[in-house]
């Protein structure tokens, strides 16, 4: 946390959708609240911290809301504060205590400087923390190892420090910490916690936390403070935990600091829903004050000195106001309106994003289904849409401007066999690279799997199916499965090479704690001619993900296109930038890659951006349809490379152009994105 500073770019995040069913409320009287603040910071020496003043403030107003009985509801003896703990144990062992007293709900509060070791790891400061000296430092691997031993059904964690975000990217990371000699205790009770936890953190993992006011509340918590004292007029009796995260990010939003600053939240299992504390905005009104008594009138002379002296005052308080106070059009004037662009990550940014393809027609043809992208060679202004619905169809887009897009579909072309046969139902077109003539398209099915060129003017095959790897094939053939064969590939600008890969591990390969291990596929050739397979690389997806596209940068460098969906919490979309030098070896040999040493055999892959992280504007900028944990997400599956921006604040940076999938469905957009990728 911050009081004040010179930021970074902001990257917000998007709030969870409103919960319509009524939802059930935890019990205050069997849950604990755990108020942890520092702010007795040592700043005189060199690499001291800076006061945080904020902080009394933070705790005294929390304390506050929890212990109102119209809001928070929680007996006093529940609500715990622990204000500047000298050591780190002192944090560890209130958490566990609390742990022990709580049978609902625990919620952990922390407020304070926080720091990124040169591990990467979210670490929290005491009193005597200081800069550069870890040993002062509390490691959250501790304060996970203590909350995990909770015996509450549910933990409810509010952080409000600087780069308070990486605890949930840790999260994701799969990162604990088990007592010795309690591996197995350990693991069993962090199963359990994972089935009820919910974060909340005032920002994104590489941004700072703010308050600018020594002498108020820090920016969030006082931000979450109005959220919970003044409530919600349109909601319910309750506010649940996804409410409450969605006012509070709209409210920080509208602040004025000196960059924004958007919360995150996680929920693991469906929390967002839990009924967190009453709606103070449905609070009974209070009963009516009884009517004063009336008192005898004044003699006449008495009334007229009165009023000539409020007179005078009046207009003398009103002169200093009118003298003081902006114009009254300042103060009326509504906050300005935020567009959906900027920072994604020091490597990307959103340019712009348009629904203009969602659920139209071309020729009493929808626009539906698109699953990948490719813009033919030279050509940036169109880019070629294949849909993987039940008809082989390729969409020309006239996609406008990378910064103003306005796509505009034309008339599909029918994929159709040699013989001028529709192939309907054989092919499910997943990704398409146009060849460099740009006469011709090479097409990934994944019914087959199959890999085919087709002519651009007349949709008709030419020439034999491309030979695919055994392995590649679904079961009993080879070691693929049903439906998630090959999802992408990626045609070099050279034309030398083509890059292929699967949408999940094969059977024989798995996955390494839930990383799938893929294999891509690279082929020797000639635009237009005869490609071969040649090698095979390892390739390591982040937890739960799948690969969802590949885009070639140039002969050994790709960007992969991850995706994840879960029911509840909707989609993650990330991109990655893939490195295939020489130290990546060729794994075509190897029967499986279990057991793989990845460091020494895999891809090397660093991540470019997270769609997650990129900036949603103001509230209703852009449509969402279901829950998703920013309303830019969807089911992204196309990815395409255009060429490099001449102008603008990210000159020299490379176009990227996405495609969100609407699998023909009511409840999905088809959507573009445009983004900027430096590379």
């Amino acid at each position: 946390m911050t009081e004040p500073v010179v930021p970074e770019a902001s990257t917000p995040d998007s709030a969870p959708a409103r919960t319509a069913e009524a939802p059930q409320r935890l019990d205050p009287s069997r849950s604990v609240c755990l108020l942890i603040g520092v702010d007795a910071y040592n700043g005189s020496a060199n690499d001291g911290l800076e006061k945080l003043n904020s902080v009394k403030h933070n705790l005294a107003r929390l304390r506050e809301v929890f212990l109102d009985q119209d809001i928070g509801g929680f007996p006093e003896g529940r609500v715990i504060t622990v204000r500047n703990p000298a050591h780190a144990s002192e944090i560890t062992d209130a958490v566990e205590e609390a742990g022990t007293r709580a049978e609902d709900t625990l919620i952990v509060y922390y407020a304070g400087h926080g720091l990124l070791g040169t591990d990467q790891r979210l670490y929290l400061t005491l009193p005597k923390s200081r800069l550069g000296r870890p040993a002062g430092w509390v490691d959250t691997r501790h304060l996970r190892g203590a909350i995990e031993k909770s015996s509450a059904r549910r933990v409810v964690l509010i952080l409000d420090c600087c780069f308070s975000g990486q605890w949930i990217r840790q999260g994701d990371k799969g990162e604990s910490y088990s007592a010795p000699n309690s591996a197995d205790l350990a693991l069993s009770t962090l199963r359990q916690l994972d089935a009820g936890t919910y974060a909340l953190t005032s920002t994104a993992h590489n941004r700072l936390s703010h308050a600018p006011d020594p002498e108020r509340c820090s920016a969030f918590t006082g931000a979450l403070a109005d959220v919970l004292s003044e409530g919600d007029h349109d909601g319910g009796e309750v506010l649940t935990l996804g409410a409450v995260f969605r006012l509070l990010r709209n409210r920080m939003r509208a602040m004025s600091l000196s960059e924004p600053q958007d919360p995150r939240a996680q929920d693991e299992n469906g929390l967002s829903g839990l009924g967190f504390v009453r709606n103070a905005a449905k609070r009974p009104l209070p009963e009516p004050a009884p009517p004063p008594e009336v008192a005898p009138a004044p003699p006449p002379g008495r009334i007229r000195r009165k009023l000539l002296t409020a007179l005078s005052v009046g207009l003398a308080v009103g002169l200093a106001i009118g003298l003081t106070a902006p114009p009254a059009w300042d103060r009326l004037r509504p906050p300005a309106r935020e567009e959906a662009r900027g920072t994604c990550s020091e490597h990307a940014a959103l340019l712009d994003h348009s629904d203009g393809l969602d659920k139209k027609e071309v020729e009493n043809e929808k626009v539906s289904e698109l699953s990948g992208l490719a813009f033919a060679p030279d050509d940036h202004d169109t880019v070629y849409a294949i849909s993987d619905g039940k008809w082989g169809r390729i969409f020309p887009v006239d996609i406008g401007t990378p910064e103003a897009l306005s796509p505009r579909a034309r008339t599909a072309m029918t994929l159709r066999t040699a013989d001028d046969l529709e192939l309907n139902q054989e092919l499910d077109g997943e990704a398409l690279a146009i060849e460099k003539d740009g006469k011709t398209a090479l097409v990934a099915s994944e019914t087959g799997p199959a890999i085919r060129r087709f002519e651009l003017d007349s949709g008709r095959q030419r020439g034999p199916d491309l030979p695919i790897p055994k392995s590649f094939r679904v079961w009993p053939d080879g070691g693929a499965q049903e439906g998630r064969t090959i999802e992408s590939l990626a045609l070099t600008p050279s034309g030398k090479y083509l890059y292929v890969a699967l949408e999940s591990p094969l059977a024989q390969d798995g996955d390494d704690r839930g990383k799938g291990r893929l294999r891509i596929q690279r082929y020797t050739g000639t635009p237009g001619g005869a490609y071969a397979p040649d090698r095979q690389y390892a390739y390591y997806t982040d937890a739960g993900m799948s690969l969802a596209e590949l885009v070639a940068v140039d002969d050994d460098r790709l960007l992969a296109l991850e995706r994840q969906y879960v029911a509840g919490l909707g989609s993650s979309i990330r991109v990655k930038d893939v490195s295939l030098d020489p130290a990546a070896k060729d794994v075509t040999e190897r029967e499986s890659l279990d057991n793989m040493v990845a460091a020494d055999v895999s891809a090397r892959a660093k991540p470019l951006f997270n769609l997650a992280e990129c900036p949603a504007g103001s509230p209703g900028e852009v449509a969402v349809k279901g829950t998703q944990p920013n309303p830019l997400l969807d089911n992204v599956e196309g990815m395409a490379l255009g060429g490099t921006l001449s102008d603008g604040r990210y000159r020299g940076w490379r176009s990227l152009l996405m495609v969100a999938d609407d699998n023909d469905s009511d409840q999905q957009i088809t959507r573009l994105y445009s983004l900027a990728v430096r590379l």
